[in-house]
């Protein structure tokens, strides 16, 4: 496969993955009391509403290229939350954490499904990019969803940590997010954070051949 084609096959899950995981978090705050995301217009499936330009295009883009297809990473313009508007905030910041993952964990059984149905099929002519569209969407979505999960803030494992945090241990873990960039690039240059998330990936690959039965 080919560069432009790989492009090609890929962006179609990639968008979806990265921007509906952020417009799932507005759907969350408002459900919980928050309307900032509505009120910004961020409360939307429309992929356009959340693309950014360096992380939900160029970094993808270059990451397939250089990994040669083996790797997809990247992020959207983040969803406005005001916490302090949630009815109760640190009992919901978690229900907020948690949907983006959430939202990949269910796109990433519908590009399964997608799979499964390309699979069965007799073949014609856009079976081979079909089944590696969904083989795309179901890496990605495992990849954001198990990433985001990990409790270092401000992903969404770290909120959720915070959230379920005695006050005080809270208050202290949250100061953490103004390093959580540089912790999260170091991990990744020492090679900790593959260390991580691959074990990971395999246990939620073998998960969905079981349920799929691929």
């Amino acid at each position: 496969m080919n560069v432009i084609q790989t492009l090609a096959i890929s962006a179609l899950p990639v968008i979806f993955a990265i921007t509906l995981h952020e417009a799932a978090h507005g759907y969350a705050a408002r459900h919980f009391g928050d309307p900032t995301a509505y009120q910004l217009g961020r409360i939307s499936i429309n992929p356009i509403r959340h693309i950014d330009l360096v992380g939900t295009i160029l970094v993808p883009a270059l990451i397939l290229l250089v990994s040669a297809g083996g790797l997809l990473f990247g992020w959207a313009k983040p969803v406005p939350v005001n916490f302090g508007q949630l009815r109760r905030p640190k009992q919901d910041m978690l229900w907020v954490a948690a949907a983006g993952p959430a939202a990949n964990f269910v796109m990433a059984l519908g590009w399964a499904l997608m799979l499964k149905l390309a699979i069965s099929m007799p073949d014609f002519v856009y079976a081979v990019a079909l089944k590696e569209m969904a083989r795309v969407g179901i890496s990605i979505n495992g990849v954001l969803m198990l990433l985001n999960l990990l409790p270092i803030p401000p992903l969404d494992g770290g909120r959720i940590a915070v959230s379920l945090l005695p006050p005080r241990a809270a208050w202290k873990f949250a100061q953490v997010e103004r390093y959580g960039l540089f912790i999260l690039l170091g991990l990744m240059f020492l090679g900790v954070l593959d260390s991580v998330l691959y074990p990971l990936l395999r246990v939620f690959n073998s998960l969905i051949r079981i349920i799929f039965g691929f």
